[in-house]
């Protein structure tokens, strides 16, 4: 039962989810897209932290499900309980990044968002040939998609130099508060 207590309560804690009020009726997974693709669909998710045992909450973490979750809230939409599996979600990559339990179909998903991540930090805005350039190192899939550049450069959809945001030293304060915060970095 201490453990139950210590998955759902930290769950509870850190999401203001509380996972035992789902009662399994399927609605969440009937509504997400990418059910059929995940090892777990959202509602059996659900009942394994519902579990609260190490083994399943382990099994959890290194699942695929976690990073197949696209965050569109259909599962928040059908549940009768209201319940944000999304945030559930987001809670769970965190810890699967943080106890190195990463499942290894998320690596292209990982290097993907720190891309990303790394383009707004740099400009402030999306900057689509560093977004690729980043992801393509991370991945080493150097010659994947090659053949779309110039068509896209092309039609003006790449633009090789990045546009900036005037104050960037803002934006340089939002991921030292966030991202780059030791008590909030994903190790």
């Amino acid at each position: 039962m201490e453990n139950i207590n210590k998955v759902s309560g930290d769950i509870l804690k850190h999401t203001g989810v509380d996972v035992s009020r789902c009662y399994q009726c399927g609605k969440c997974t009937a509504g997400c897209v990418l059910a059929s693709e995940m090892n777990f669909p959202p509602s059996f998710l659900m009942r394994l932290l519902q579990t609260g045992t190490a083994d399943n909450f382990e099994r959890i973490l290194r699942s695929n499900t976690i990073w197949l979750c696209l965050n569109c809230e259909n599962c928040v939409g059908r549940c009768p309980m209201e319940i944000d599996i999304p945030k559930i979600m987001d809670y769970l990559r965190e810890q699967s990044l943080n106890k190195k339990k990463l499942h290894p179909d998320a690596k292209p998903i990982v290097a993907f968002h720190k891309s990303f991540l790394d383009s707004i930090k740099k400009t402030g805005r999306l900057y689509e040939v560093g977004l690729i350039a980043g992801f393509k190192a991370r991945t080493f899939r150097l010659t994947q998609d090659v053949k779309l550049a110039p068509k896209m450069y092309l039609n003006g959809k790449l633009n090789l130099m990045p546009e900036m945001i005037k104050d960037r030293k803002g934006l340089g304060q939002i991921f030292v508060k966030t991202i780059d915060n030791p008590k909030t970095k994903n190790k």
